[in-house]
């Protein structure tokens, strides 16, 4: 007569159930540690899915208002170091025009200011990567088209040398947030250009050219000239303000933006991310788990009543 094995039929598949069940609990925790996150599929984050994917989205766009506010923020940089030298440039003429009426000697004095101006139309006409800085919405072709101070004098009104368009760029930054990045050569260089202008038809006219000696309607001019001047420094120094306050918004707005998707992502974290050491206890209980189901299903496959009757 054989003598069978206690373990019965049903034992074998609660075992098997175990078994299974501390495999896959493994299978769970190995991907966790492995990925570091608490699951490869949506399913894994049951009722939690829709709002860890609301908050990345959210995070998504703040990061890409963080680019366009990034670029914006180049931009008006670019155009501040342009705005102080045209400032500064403005200052030499001033000096330049100062000196030459307290000396009542214009000998260098148009040389001057053919220099002058070709920095001022340097500026004027800068390019970026997109085209010309001061163009507005024709930043394909250079805003200043008169190159020296002859062309200049020959234009029937100063506004005959800019050819920019009237749009002005602007750039969103935020979910409703729009800022003006773009000035146009018009509004910043037509004070200045007009300067020019006027010293070289003078120089050109009947009271010119300009020499050693200046005359008195010379010196007339050049006195009168430096109220000119002084009201083109404060149209560039004006400009150069309010791109400086755009700045500074954008900074600000930069500063909000990069706190907000921080807190979007952390948010997305919190539901997404595992707990590294927690997650390695769970693998290393569920391993010891799955040892102790193999162990026990062995050890009922091989009792029988024999081990009883000892």
């Amino acid at each position: 007569m054989s003598v069978d094995r206690i373990g019965t039929a049903a034992h074998a598949n609660l075992m098997l159930t175990q078994i299974l069940k501390a495999e896959s609990a493994v299978d769970t925790a190995n991907r966790q540690v492995v990925t570091g996150k608490v699951s490869t599929t949506y399913s894994g984050y049951g009722d939690k899915t829709a709002l860890m994917e609301a908050a990345r989205s959210a995070a998504a766009r703040s990061d890409a208002n963080v680019g366009a506010a990034t670029q914006v923020s180049t931009r008006l940089d670019l155009q501040d170091a342009q705005l102080n030298q045209l400032s500064e440039l403005v200052s030499q003429v001033r000096q330049t025009l100062t000196k030459s009426a307290a000396d009542q000697d214009a000998t260098a004095l148009m040389s001057q200011m053919q220099g002058f101006y070709n920095q001022a139309v340097e500026i004027l006409n800068a390019k970026d990567s997109n085209g010309y800085v001061y163009g507005g919405d024709n930043n394909q072709v250079p805003p200043v088209t008169a190159t020296d101070l002859n062309s200049l004098a020959a234009l029937p009104s100063v506004a005959d040398a800019f050819v920019n368009g009237q749009v002005k760029t602007t750039v969103r930054i935020g979910e409703s947030q729009t800022v003006e990045v773009g000035m146009l050569a018009s509004d910043v260089g037509s004070q200045l250009l007009t300067l020019f202008q006027q010293v070289a038809q003078f120089d050109s006219g009947a009271n010119g050219p300009f020499a050693t000696k200046t005359t008195p309607a010379q010196q007339a001019f050049l006195e009168s000239s430096i109220q000119t001047v002084s009201n083109a420094a404060e149209g560039v120094n004006a400009a150069s303000a309010v791109n400086g306050i755009r700045y500074q918004m954008v900074q600000d707005t930069m500063t909000q933006l990069k706190a907000r998707s921080s807190v979007y992502s952390s948010f997305v974290s919190s539901i997404q991310d595992v707990d590294m050491p927690e997650a390695l206890s769970r693998l290393n209980q569920s391993n010891i788990a799955l040892q102790a189901a193999f162990q026990v299903t062995a050890t009922l496959n091989r009792t029988s009543l024999l081990d009883y009757l000892k």
